[in-house]
């Protein structure tokens, strides 16, 4: 967060420009500001190596008797762990809007909050698609890594994706990763209205469609593969 403060800072400072883009220094900073814990609580990292490490290790057999399935238990332990980090780490943007009275519109907070807690299904079912390649391929924690680092690029985590160039902008904006950080941080700062958070809904609804089949093809075609010789 304090060094893409910093950067927006020294752009404003070297550019001598009052806006970029339209918006002025203090619409960046509470961008930047949000933008830095909701990408941490709309990102999978820790859950998605567990998953991927129970399949490759073979340590799956032990969920394989439970009466839930592999999906269902690292999901409630997913939206678990994002709701207490998003009620704890969310504490300190609050503080610091309220401080340094940086654009934030709190009336339209909760429906931001409702598409970051939608985005959360398709951040499992991506993470789900990506543990099930273990069933294929011995090795793919690279592929989480590199997975992460692009919807990183593509959601408006470190660059709001209305200054990307055409037709970048229009393809990043139609994508549901900018429901990750961009749109709902976009709507609260004044930088996107609600025809985009309503489109944001429907797609990331259709995402969660495509990765849900996906992962059901990959599932079920892995575990005929899956000897279950492992741990």
């Amino acid at each position: 967060m304090i060094i893409e403060i910093t950067l927006w800072m020294s752009l404003f400072t070297v550019s001598g420009n009052e806006t970029i883009g339209g918006f002025d220094k203090a619409h960046y900073l509470s961008y930047v500001l949000w933008a830095a814990f909701i990408a941490r609580i709309t990102s999978n990292w820790m859950y998605e190596f567990r998953m991927s490490d129970e399949i490759e290790s073979g340590s799956i057999n032990g969920l394989l008797v439970r009466p839930f399935s592999f999906f269902e238990y690292y999901l409630t332990q997913f939206y678990s762990y994002k709701l207490w980090i998003g009620i704890i780490s969310l504490a300190l943007p609050f503080i610091c809007i309220y401080i340094f009275d940086l654009p934030t519109d709190l009336n339209r907070i909760f429906i931001s909050i409702i598409l970051v807690l939608y985005y959360l299904v398709l951040v499992h079912l991506i993470s789900f698609c990506v543990s099930c390649a273990n069933f294929y391929f011995n090795k793919i924690s690279s592929l989480t890594v590199a997975k992460n680092i692009f919807i990183g690029m593509i959601s408006g985590e470190i660059v709001p994706l209305d200054l990307f160039p055409e037709p970048f902008r229009t393809w990043t904006l139609k994508l549901p990763f900018a429901n990750a950080v961009y749109t709902p941080i976009g709507y609260i700062t004044g930088r996107v209205q609600i025809d985009q958070v309503y489109y944001g809904f429907f797609s990331n609804t259709l995402g969660i469609l495509f990765f849900a089949i996906l992962g059901q093809l990959m599932w079920h075609n892995g575990m005929k593969k899956y000897v279950g010789t492992g741990a």
